[in-house]
């Protein structure tokens, strides 16, 4: 904390704290460059930069307003229509991208506007779209399950079919919440409700998107291609689907490549400093002896999942989402084991504890994001968020009580 503190970017301490304590256990410090070679030559890895290069090409393709009008002409004319709206395309943008902030800034885009104009409160709005950015991260592909996996050496794909039904229970909280809110709290103007043709439109439209979706979640589900494979046929179909409808061109491919570029280097630094801090402190025996003293001290599951979201809620004011995944997992994994708690199980737990993270100031990634979008003030999108927040928190209670809420999917469904 003491190096993040005077301005050491995370990737940099993990580094700086692993050669120190190579070098005080007398350890060949040539192990560092082999882990950082070990952490890039990982095939559940490359799933990262395609994933996020698949979800800029969509941003860049204004993707998000088809898919925003096609759902709008659904359920717009709704108590809170544009409300669920929002929800529902960030929840099906969120299937295609892996990833939180694109998922916000994609449907924050064309929302934002949308939703004003019609009188819906601002603070409300811009909370909505920066929680409704977080389940680009719950509901798969996600970009924290693929490396919460690689950390355990769970399989993914269990953690992606994990996600659904936290992810669909969250949207579905955040919806209800938002009709409340427009019914009881929110002077708005409906919206009218669109004709049959008007409909038709819309989806066909925002058929490719949706079709986009259900190729790489069913794909990899189905045992089709592997995650990493399906991020490789998601950015193939997304280049095609922006070219046919001639909203793409060289200069947004650039702009595409060089956003996904500048993400998974840091992503990369990130994975590759924690790798060799979690070495580390292995070599030290240290998340052996946490995992005996919390074991020793504390004698229900129960107390520690709660003590664990403590923590996190606490390192979410000063850590970014990635960095806890990395410094957290490796140290609570043991103890995880020994609770006999199920790890996928944990893992969604432990997702949507980061997500809480995306939007908790003063470094929540999405507060940041949608203040972009909107080009206002910070505090309002604090102002806004905060019963979302505290929806995203009784959802763990709901998925702590009611672990089949994101074990049925994977192991029940089908047997």
């Amino acid at each position: 904390m003491g190096l993040m503190l005077i301005g050491i970017p995370v990737a940099f301490t993990f580094g700086i704290l692993s050669l120190a304590l190579f070098l005080l256990a007398d350890l060949s410090p040539l192990a560092i460059p082999m882990e950082l070679l070990s952490t890039a030559d990982s095939f559940a890895l490359l799933s990262v930069p395609l994933f996020l290069l698949m979800s800029h090409i969509l941003l860049q393709g204004g993707i998000g307003k088809d898919l925003f009008s096609a759902v709008q002409s659904w359920v717009g004319h709704w108590p809170g229509g544009l409300s669920i709206a929002t929800i529902i395309s960030c929840t099906i943008f969120a299937a295609i991208s892996g990833s939180s902030v694109a998922t916000a800034a994609t449907i924050g885009n064309v929302a934002i506007k949308e939703m004003t104009d019609r009188g819906y409160n601002r603070r409300f709005v811009l909370g909505l779209l920066a929680a409704g950015g977080t389940l680009g991260i719950l509901i798969p592909p996600s970009i924290p399950m693929i490396i919460y996996g690689v950390i355990t050496e769970e399989s993914i794909v269990d953690l992606f079919m994990a996600g659904f039904g936290p992810g669909l229970l969250l949207a579905g909280l955040f919806i209800l919440y938002s009709i409340g809110y427009s019914m009881f709290g929110g002077a708005y103007q409906p919206s009218p409700q669109a004709t049959n043709k008007e409909r038709v439109s819309a989806t066909l439209k925002a058929l490719p998107t949706f079709l986009l979706a259900i190729v790489i979640i069913g794909g990899i589900y189905a045992g089709i291609f592997t995650p990493t494979e399906s991020a490789g046929i998601g950015v193939a179909l997304s280049l095609i689907i922006v070219i046919a409808m001639s909203r793409f061109n060289w200069v947004k491919f650039q702009t595409a490549l060089r956003s996904t570029m500048t993400t998974t280097v840091t992503i990369f630094l990130i994975v590759a400093g924690a790798k060799i801090f979690g070495k580390a402190i292995t070599l030290y025996d240290i998340p052996q002896e946490i995992s005996e003293a919390l074991v020793r001290t504390i004698h229900s599951p129960g107390i520690f999942i709660l003590a664990v979201c403590v923590i996190l809620l606490i390192m979410g004011f000063f850590l970014e989402s990635m960095s806890m995944l990395l410094l957290m997992v490796p140290i609570l994994y043991p103890t995880v084991l020994a609770f006999n708690l199920d790890v996928i199980w944990f893992g969604i737990i432990f997702v949507i504890m980061i997500e809480c993270a995306l939007i908790s100031p003063p470094v929540g990634l999405n507060l940041f994001v949608i203040q972009a979008v909107d080009g206002g003030q910070l505090i309002d999108v604090i102002r806004g968020v905060w019963p979302f927040f505290l929806i995203m928190l009784g959802s763990v209670f709901m998925i702590y009580f009611i672990p089949d809420i994101a074990l049925y999917i994977p192991f029940k469904l089908f047997q």
